[in-house]
């Protein structure tokens, strides 16, 4: 402790420091460190599904290679399937931290080997993983295409056409990845920041945090949409894509659970004498958010007794892709200002005046934020 005049001056406080920088690097680094005993598992199943692929290859049962025989060669194109192995994880992964996410932000579980301290830095860890493997998910495809064109082209101009095509939203111009790889792109590059915003609340506020927070189910439909469109085993309609489709009934079932029971009181449908400007979203919205996926709920149980769903028979051609790119570009418009609504509706507001601080005794004790 530094004296100044012979006064003893404490030391800046930890918390105060912490608000005062932009992104929170001590509490991301912890994250990474417990996040990975959960990636080394995720790297794990990465291995065996890419094993399960191979074989598949190997055995002629895989639906790609019944679409386009020119991939049998499994050693060949093996990128291509590590990128489909590594995608299957990043899906499986983001369905296991939206379940948690759903779980810790709902109805809390009576579960005393699973406190919500313990659930909510769960949700934090997968939610890292899931980022990495979507990233690896379109590292191994960038390479892939790369390796591909380089039998075209130079390295040079292979490289740049790779990563047009695999990191720039609507650069794949031909087949079904023209709407699939937008969906996934989207969901890619939507997941970062909303998936990151934990660590900028000491900066933006708690509030502003937890509204933000709450767009991130619409990277996990992305996700989902783009593993229907465009994926090596789900080609085909069957019972493994009803499988996926039944998967997520336990998520909307969840999510809907989330709406009407929100552990937090400030986020429940009818709020009696608090301001409305308080509310991350007006009442109206969140009645139609909560009808909307009742109606999803019942879509999907209807999707599962019906079989279908969409894709492609495997006696017939698929279907030509839909929607188009502008309807992508539109939904993506709305959705940005549906998130800037929310940040301009919380954003703080002007006071009166300067307030005069308070005597030094009769300030509180700060209390440490818990995470």
């Amino acid at each position: 402790m530094a004296k100044v005049s012979g006064t003893a001056v404490p030391p800046p406080r930890q918390g105060r420091e912490r608000r005062d920088r932009l992104f929170d690097w001590t509490g991301f680094r912890a994250d990474l460190r417990g996040a990975i005993p959960d990636a080394s598992l995720a790297l794990v199943l990465t291995g065996l599904i890419y094993w399960l692929l191979y074989e598949r290859v190997q055995n002629g049962s895989s639906a790609t290679v019944q679409i386009m025989p020119m991939m049998a060669d499994a050693d060949t194109f093996w990128m291509y399937w590590m990128c489909q192995a590594f995608g299957w994880s990043a899906m499986l992964w983001a369905y296991g931290t939206v379940i948690l996410g759903l779980m810790r932000s709902g109805p809390r579980p009576r579960w005393n080997w699973l406190p919500a301290s313990r659930l909510e830095k769960l949700h934090r860890t997968t939610s890292l993983t899931t980022i990495g493997l979507m990233f690896m998910h379109a590292l191994f495809f960038f390479t892939d295409q790369v390796r591909d064109n380089q039998t075209r082209w130079s390295f040079a101009r292979s490289t740049w056409t790779a990563f047009v095509d695999v990191f720039v939203p609507g650069g794949y111009a031909t087949g079904t990845g023209r709407v699939a790889i937008l969906v996934g792109l989207l969901a890619l590059y939507l997941a970062i920041p909303l998936g990151l915003a934990f660590y900028l609340r000491h900066r933006t506020g708690a509030r502003m945090w937890l509204a933000l927070h709450r767009f991130v189910i619409v990277v996990y439909i992305l996700s989902a949409w783009h593993t229907l469109l465009y994926s090596s085993q789900a080609w085909f309609d069957g019972p493994f894509r009803t499988l996926v489709w039944a998967l997520q009934i336990p998520i909307a079932a969840l999510l809907l659970a989330r709406l009407m029971a929100p552990a937090r009181p400030g986020e429940r449908l009818t709020l009696r004498g608090q301001d409305r400007r308080d509310r991350a979203v007006p009442v109206s919205a969140r009645l139609v958010g909560r009808l909307v996926v009742a109606a999803t709920l019942v879509g999907l149980v209807v999707v599962i007794v019906t079989g279908v769903d969409g894709g492609r028979p495997r006696d017939g051609a698929s279907a030509p892709p839909w929607p188009d790119q502008w309807v992508l570009w539109g939904g993506l418009l709305l959705f940005t200002l549906a998130v800037v609504a929310v940040i301009v509706r919380l954003r703080p507001r002007p006071t009166g005046g300067p307030r005069r601080a308070a005597p030094a005794k009769e300030r509180p004790a700060e209390v440490s934020e818990k995470s």
